[in-house]
């Protein structure tokens, strides 16, 4: 995990490795490289589900934050305010549904 929190690419390339470090403990009989790849898979599995939540979080705030900007700038007037505030929602979805 980075200093900035968890990364769905880190934590792919440490299943990804774990995954290949396993495979190969397998192949020459070694317990400890078995169980060494089976640690680093969990642990890059987990990071990869924490980041997404993360993301998906992230998402919703940006929902609810563009929904209020929204319906403040339509009760005032305000087209930039709503617009921006449209604009704000739709890209919380989007982060939302990529890390589903």
């Amino acid at each position: 995990m980075s200093s900035s929190g968890p990364s769905k690419t880190s934590g792919q390339i440490d299943s990804t490795v774990g995954t290949a470090k396993e495979a190969a403990g397998n192949v020459v009989g070694s317990s400890d490289l078995q169980q060494s790849g089976k640690e680093q898979h969990t642990k890059g599995e987990t990071e990869t589900k924490a980041a997404e939540a993360k993301g998906w979080v992230e998402g919703l705030v940006d929902r609810v934050t563009g929904t209020k900007d929204s319906v403040v700038g339509a009760v005032t007037g305000d087209k930039a305010q709503q617009t921006s505030g449209n604009a704000q929602q739709s890209k919380g979805e989007v982060k939302q549904n990529l890390n589903k």
